[in-house]
């Protein structure tokens, strides 16, 4: 058994390392038959209390020894297996296959690590990571098995249970109508799902995380820092993404909360630490938005379509009255010198003249009562690239069905204005509706208007150009004169639109003039200061 016991600690290099350091002590001069049963004392009672199974069976598998802790996870005391095969132990649940390897291998004289699943004396099982190590004579023959097992149930429901979780989670995630993923504090992603993946592609942006995260940065400010520290999270954060080389626009609302959680590698072990996570979450709105602008689109046409009438009966009776005070005025004088001259045999003349004036007058003084009270719009600071990109929705239905191509460049980082919206959405839609007919109505073959936006010091520009017929060098004076239009034969309307347009450029301190450089077409270029102190309320 000594013998035995000697070729078992040979096959564990941890333990004869053990042996090893203690042999000096062990064995003292003339001692070696006293340090030889003190060795194998001492191996009996290793043996004895290792928290470890351990159990020696036979070439056969018939179990000659087991030690205490062999009892305490299996159930049984010694009387109970010694001299069972070890197949008492074993449940049907371990598949044959895993029986036949583990006995092919220690047959060759190898060592055998696998896990089985048990039965306790009780009946009820557990699983049990083995090391079967065959235990070899002097010849090298195999004449006892050792087994070391211990009871790995609980701890492989734990891990079973955290990836289970785990996979819970990321099934959860992936079933996410919205995209979702899960960043660490170096902006590194850590998890995401299918609907995250896909924006990767979609939005041409790299990583989309990071194009998001600059934005929220930049939109919030201070105020992310102060969130991220206080672990409080964010909702609602809206934001327009446009593709390269598309002019596909997309919305998205962006919600994020942070977690703390703490770390489970080696160097944390002894001391807590934790790092924190962001969960990002990426709502595409872009339906919603375009809803939503429709209904602004549908909402902007009535209003504009009643203040376009109000100001079109407003500016259409200013217009008469002036045109009534030019021949009132020659009348006014034409009487005077009749007066002057005292004529007795033009009086009839005078009369008629006195009854032309007065009935001219109360003309004028009807017409004044007519004219429709205008209350002033509030000044607020004002995006034009938002008011021209509203008008180019409002006439999109006009633009399609004419097959107009549009260039619109805005500039991306357009100051705001001071002035009135709805003033200023009138001025750019009589600009485009003329840009429209201009370009309906010529014969030029390739049909497009342009607009852009820039900035020059303290000035903001617009410019919108148009393929059609142009205006004559000499009538470009005259566009904004009450009543005069260069379209065929009067046309249908009464040709106050630039004089509108060019009334709501003088109330915002603007100016707007035709291009005299653009050769092709016309080009209507119009400014407005970009700072100013005060301005007044506008009409």
């Amino acid at each position: 058994m000594k013998k035995t016991a000697l070729r078992f600690l040979q096959t564990h290099t941890n333990m004869t390392r053990v042996i090893g350091e203690l042999a000096p002590d062990l064995f003292g001069e003339g001692g070696e038959k006293k340090g030889d049963e003190m060795l194998y004392k001492l191996f009996v009672e290793t043996v004895e209390q290792a928290p470890i199974a351990i159990s020696i069976t036979d070439k056969k598998a018939k179990i000659l020894y087991v030690n205490e802790e062999f009892c305490r996870i299996t159930g049984y005391r010694p009387e109970d297996v010694l001299g069972e095969n070890e197949s008492l132990l074993s449940d049907k649940r371990t598949p044959r296959n895993v029986y036949r390897d583990l006995w092919r291998t220690i047959s060759s004289k190898l060592i055998w690590r696998g896990t089985l699943c048990n039965r306790h004396k009780s009946g009820e099982r557990y699983l049990s990571d083995l090391t079967i190590a065959p235990m070899l004579d002097e010849s090298g023959t195999v004449t006892h098995y050792i087994g070391m097992h211990r009871d790995i149930t609980q701890s492989y429901e734990s891990e079973k249970k955290v990836i289970n979780q785990k996979l819970l989670i990321e099934s959860v995630i992936n079933s996410s109508p919205i995209a979702m993923v899960v960043l660490d504090d170096q902006d590194r992603v850590i998890l995401d799902n299918h609907n995250y993946k896909t924006l990767v592609s979609d939005l041409d942006k790299g990583e989309p995380a990071l194009y998001f995260l600059h934005k929220l940065r930049d939109e919030m400010g201070d105020l992310w820092a102060e969130l991220q520290s206080k672990e409080q999270g964010f909702n609602n954060r809206e934001f327009k993404v446009e593709s390269k080389g598309s002019q596909k626009i997309r919305w998205f609302s962006c919600a994020g909360n942070w977690f703390v959680e703490n770390e489970v590698n080696a160097d944390a072990f002894f001391g807590q630490v934790a790092k924190q996570y962001l969960i990002l979450t990426l709502t595409d709105i872009t339906r919603q938005r375009r809803q939503m602008e429709e209904l602004h689109i549908q909402t902007l046409k009535t209003v504009m379509a009643e203040d376009e009438r109000v100001r079109g009966i407003r500016e259409t009776l200013l217009g008469a009255m002036h045109q009534i005070q030019m021949p009132m005025n020659q009348i006014r004088a034409a009487e005077q010198i009749l007066r002057h001259k005292g004529d007795k045999q033009h009086v009839g003349l005078l009369q008629s003249l006195q009854q032309i004036q007065q009935s001219g007058e109360e003309a004028v003084a009807t017409m004044q009562k007519c004219i429709p009270e205008i209350v002033q719009t509030a000044v607020i600071p004002v995006n034009l690239n938002q008011i021209l990109h509203e008008m180019l929705l409002l006439n999109n239905q006009r633009i399609c069905s004419n097959d107009i191509e549009v260039h619109w460049q805005p500039l991306p980082d357009l100051p705001t204005m001071l002035g009135s919206e709805n003033r200023l959405r009138i001025l750019f839609k009589q600009l485009i509706d003329n840009a429209i007919d201009a370009v309906c109505a010529s014969s030029c073959t390739e049909k497009r208007f342009k607009i852009n936006t820039y900035t020059d010091a303290d000035l903001i520009y617009v410019c919108i150009e148009d393929s059609g017929s142009g205006i004559p060098v000499e009538k470009r004076a005259k566009v904004f004169e009450p009543f005069y239009t260069t379209r065929p034969m009067g046309g249908n309307q009464a040709g106050m639109g630039l004089v509108m347009a060019k009334e709501i450029v003088n109330q915002h301190q603007g100016l707007i003039e035709i291009d005299p450089d653009c050769d092709r077409g016309c080009r209507f270029k119009i400014s407005f200061p970009a700072h100013r102190q005060t301005v007044k309320g506008i009409e």
